[in-house]
């Protein structure tokens, strides 16, 4: 039998450049050529000590390259787990070994009860060198307490049954580090068939379990963040689909009686965020015969600011309903976002439209002003002063008053409708389709205009927009 210290050698490390396929590439092809010299090698009855030793090597390296396939597969194809990994702090120690750990081995001589180690499983097992090496009846000391059974299995089924070893278990070593270690071992047989000794290779696995734990354990994370993101995305719908207007495309105000507005509004999606915002629109028929139009937007995103817009928009039907005007509204609600427990920034413009002289009178939050389409022209109506909902304690808000007539079109909308670009001004994008606009036979047709005009553009966040025209 060659001496133990033919495996006291570092696995070799892999090639430093190349791209991960080219690795995994190469790693596939080594494991396919120790494998076939594995199987070339022996006789079939196995009584050779040498080329059981040399088999236990190839099988030995057959574990080594079946971990760094692995590993190499999951440097390629998990990118995220690798960011999202604990990352170690400046001073932390670099790992003693690699994933590709040494090996050493030992001998256990039945007979003789002797044992014989190499210098490697000395090092892995942290004894001193120049101590005797442990015989099989000590070897479990070492071991934990949960993992002595597992070894004694191990042991107990290679010598009475003649079973191979292929197993790992945990030492602890003088210093009180743990390791955990891959055992693989053979009975050898003296002539009468009896078991005259155990030989085995050890693996100090314990960089590469803790690594395939980290993996395993940022996987699980991972899924977990995926399944809440999925959960809260989902709830955050499910709230805002609750709270929006029960209506969807085009409605005419009053519900009785003669026409007086015809409204029609759209959400556009952002194309590259999925996340819920806050934004809302909302048209609602009030008690004394004048109707409420409000739009708006609340910064973030998720269930919680889909919670926060709900509370908002609640507040402003109520406040609304009751009869309180658009200044004062909004006074009101910026009272309420800065008495929240999670400070909130929001802008809004609400209206109130009294039919029977056809006035508007509203008051804005830091939102874009409403535009007003008449005879093919479009213009910005003047935005009294108002700052954005939650950045100031006791802002006041005020108020102006516009005529319209009939055929007028007002066209509200949330920021980021039209994205900017080129130095572009988004609302004259909006103004320059004031001929188009002119052509339109209902508000609906306008709302269809705007959104085939901007509905794919690369905007950054949601957007909603809401018309108006004016019936008679």
């Amino acid at each position: 039998m060659p001496p133990h210290l033919s495996a006291d050698r570092p696995a070799a490390q892999p090639p430093g450049r190349g791209s991960v396929e080219a690795l995994i590439s190469q790693t596939r092809r080594l494991k396919g050529d120790v494998d076939a010299v594995r199987r070339d090698t022996g006789g079939d009855d196995g009584s050779d000590p040498q080329e059981r030793w040399q088999r236990a090597l190839y099988d030995l390296a057959l574990h080594q390259l079946n971990d760094l396939d692995e590993h190499l597969a999951q440097l390629r194809d998990g990118p995220a787990l690798v960011a999202a990994a604990p990352t170690a702090t400046p001073d932390a120690a670099p790992p003693r070994d690699s994933l590709l750990s040494r090996v050493g081995s030992a001998e256990w001589n039945l007979l003789t009860d002797e044992a014989s180690w190499s210098g490697e499983l000395y090092q892995i097992l942290g004894r001193d060198p120049a101590a005797p090496p442990l015989t099989l009846d000590e070897l479990p000391s070492l071991v934990l307490d949960e993992d002595r059974p597992k070894l004694t299995a191990m042991v107990t089924n290679c010598l009475v049954d003649a079973k191979p070893i292929d197993g790992e278990f945990r030492v602890v070593r003088p210093d009180g580090e743990v390791r955990t270690l891959h055992m693989m071992g053979e009975p050898v047989l003296d002539a009468d068939g009896s078991t005259a000794s155990m030989w085995a290779v050890l693996r100090d696995v314990s960089e590469l379990r803790l690594s395939q734990r980290t993996v395993s354990e940022t996987r699980d994370s991972l899924q977990r963040r995926q399944h809440q993101a999925q959960t809260e995305h989902r709830l955050a719908v499910e709230l805002q689909e609750a709270v929006l207007p029960p209506w969807r495309g085009s409605l005419r105000l009053p519900h009785r009686g003669p026409e007086t507005l015809d409204l029609a509004a759209h959400r556009l999606p952002s194309p590259t965020s999925a996340m819920i915002g806050g934004d809302w629109y909302d048209a609602l028929e009030l008690a004394d015969g004048e109707t409420l139009l409000s739009i708006g937007d609340l910064t973030g995103h998720g269930v919680a600011v889909a919670s926060g817009m709900a509370t908002l928009l609640g507040a402003v039907r109520g406040m609304a309903m009751a009869g309180t005007q658009p200044g004062q509204l909004m006074s009101w609600l910026n009272q309420l976002l800065d008495a929240t427990v999670q400070p909130a920034l929001g802008s809004a413009v609400c209206c109130r439209y009294r039919p029977d002289t056809r006035t508007l009178t509203w008051a804005q939050a830091g939102h874009p002003a409403p535009l007003l389409f008449r005879d093919g022209t479009g213009r910005r109506l003047h935005a009294p002063d108002g700052v954005l909902l939650g950045a100031t304690s006791g802002a006041v808000y005020a108020q102006a008053e516009e005529t319209l007539e009939v055929g007028d079109l007002l066209l509200l909308h949330t920021d980021g409708l039209v994205p900017g670009h080129s130095g572009a001004d988004p609302v004259q994008r909006l103004l320059d389709l004031g001929p188009r606009v002119g052509e339109a036979r209902t508000a609906q047709d306008c709302a269809r205009l705007v959104v085939e005009e901007f509905g794919e553009s690369e905007r950054a966040d949601h957007a909603c927009v809401l018309v108006a025209r004016v019936t008679s």
